[in-house]
């Protein structure tokens, strides 16, 4: 699940990434936008994993969450999915206002 955050001021969108899985010890965020770099995910106490991000305005950004250096999760809340170079699909946002 994420969340956009629009500025009036500015050509960014801050989007907060957050993803709830069980039972995990790292969650990070890989993105298109930073040249697929992890990016670690910090969890609330007892409850879900977060980032925040600040993306350029009208784009569309590839993104995945990795779990536990194994696991690989979709965001169900994504704006769209995308085949990727391994056989399966990437989320994508859209930072479009």
């Amino acid at each position: 699940m994420f969340t956009k955050k629009f500025f009036k001021t500015k050509d960014e969108c801050e989007v907060t990434f957050e993803l709830n899985v069980e039972n995990a010890e790292q969650v990070v965020l890989v993105s298109e936008h930073n040249g697929w770099e992890p990016i670690d995910m910090k969890q609330a106490k007892n409850g879900p994993f977060r980032t925040k991000v600040r993306l350029p305005k009208d784009g569309q950004f590839q993104f995945r969450y990795l779990v536990d250096g194994s696991e690989w999760h979709n965001d169900e809340a994504a704006d769209a999915y995308w085949a990727n170079e391994h056989g399966g699909d990437n989320s994508v946002i859209s930072t479009a206002n």
